[in-house]
């Protein structure tokens, strides 16, 4: 059967650059690789064929000789090598070459410690001025006794005889090389004789640490804060991880925050509203705004504070203070109360100017179903 195109085997143009080979091949080499498709003969095939395809077009020389020869280019032993058709190449050598590099995950050597999270919930005043907290964080740390080595001090650990100190052990299966983690190390090319008494031979141990994190001013709610080297301790002297503390801000008893602005609804009495007159408020500074209301203010009304919202983020600028005031019906009425709201009553019969929104909104309902009647 004739081979495909090594074009199309990995899906790109023949004008492709090697940067997008690479970056089609490392997809497809994933999706196939026999370690994620255990037994699956199909897999296997196009696994070969995806790792030939990219030995051939990796190469500017001989992706030149297929562009001109197509596959008789290695032919008849135009390459040489044991492979099929006369091409020879190591599956993972090929595939080393592409992921070696994405975190050491397939030559072996010790494991870094695990990033670790800290949820932390602060006040909108701490978010406001920033602050320092101390947090006491259970993790890892390395071991005092061995320094992180996890052999007993005066012992060394020896170079693991089973893998020759590489952590990853080549089998032949057919035309596949595959690797695998050594299971004497673990991967770690090395072995310990005499593990350490502190440690029992891991590097680290379990411990509470204390440590301090600087939460700047302008913080929002799911804000992450990075702590490098603060997570869980590596394995025998591997480097640890980072700490990340998340960062939830507690509801305030006034305010609402929308980014850097801040909302505040007050109600206000009903005369005020009709009349005009001033509020106090706070501020999250700490400091008092006066508010002044115009006469006839409506529900809804909305007054804007410049500057006084919350500090943007590694800036100096800072959001504004919305006040959205609701007139509020007295309750509770006297006798005298009353009669002087009855008589308050009387004088707006026939005042449309009095009640300008309710009047214009009756009218319409009074014309709704007179067109109804028609």
């Amino acid at each position: 059967m004739a081979k495909q195109d090594y074009y199309q085997t990995l899906g790109v143009s023949r004008g492709a650059g090697d940067d997008e080979i690479k970056k089609a091949y490392r997809k497809l080499a994933m999706q196939y690789h026999p370690d994620r498709n255990p037994g699956d003969a199909t897999a296997e095939v196009r696994f070969k064929e995806i790792n030939e395809a990219y030995a051939v077009l990796k190469d500017g020389e001989s992706r030149a000789r297929y562009d001109r020869f197509g596959h008789a280019a290695f032919e008849n032993g135009g390459r040489g090598g044991a492979g099929p058709g006369g091409f020879g190449f190591d599956f993972a050598d090929i595939f080393d070459e592409v992921f070696g590099a994405m975190g050491g995950g397939r030559r072996g050597g010790p494991q870094s410690g695990a990033d670790l999270r800290y949820n932390l919930e602060i006040t909108l005043d701490d978010a406001y001025n920033g602050k320092a907290v101390t947090v006491q964080v259970p993790t890892s740390a390395t071991c005092e006794v061995c320094a992180g080595s996890g052999a007993e001090p005066g012992s060394q650990p020896i170079t693991c005889s089973t893998c020759g100190g590489r952590g990853r052990l080549r089998a032949q299966q057919g035309f596949f090389t595959i690797e695998r983690t050594c299971p004497a190390c673990q991967g770690q090319g090395k072995v310990i004789e005499q593990p350490c008494h502190g440690c029992q031979g891991l590097g680290r141990v379990h411990k509470e640490k204390t440590l301090r994190v600087d939460i700047p001013p302008g913080v929002e709610d799911g804000t992450r804060i990075r702590l490098s080297g603060e997570g869980e301790a590596g394995l025998r002297g591997a480097p640890p991880g980072d700490l990340y503390v998340f960062l939830s801000i507690r509801e305030h008893g006034f305010f609402q925050r929308e980014g850097a602005h801040l909302f505040c609804r007050v109600p206000i009495p009903m005369v005020t509203a009709a009349l005009g007159g001033s509020i106090e408020i706070p501020s999250v500074d700490g400091t008092r705004a006066r508010v002044t209301i115009p006469p006839g203010t409506q529900a809804g009304a909305q007054f804007r504070l410049r500057g006084k919202g919350m500090p943007v983020l590694r800036s100096s600028a800072k959001g504004d203070l919305y006040i959205n005031v609701t007139p509020e019906v007295p309750v509770g009425l006297t006798r005298r109360q009353r009669e002087l709201l009855e008589e308050f009553q009387q004088e707006s019969e026939g005042r449309e100017e009095n009640h300008p929104e309710s009047h214009g909104f009756f009218s319409r309902v009074k014309d709704f179903f007179e067109n109804l009647g028609s």
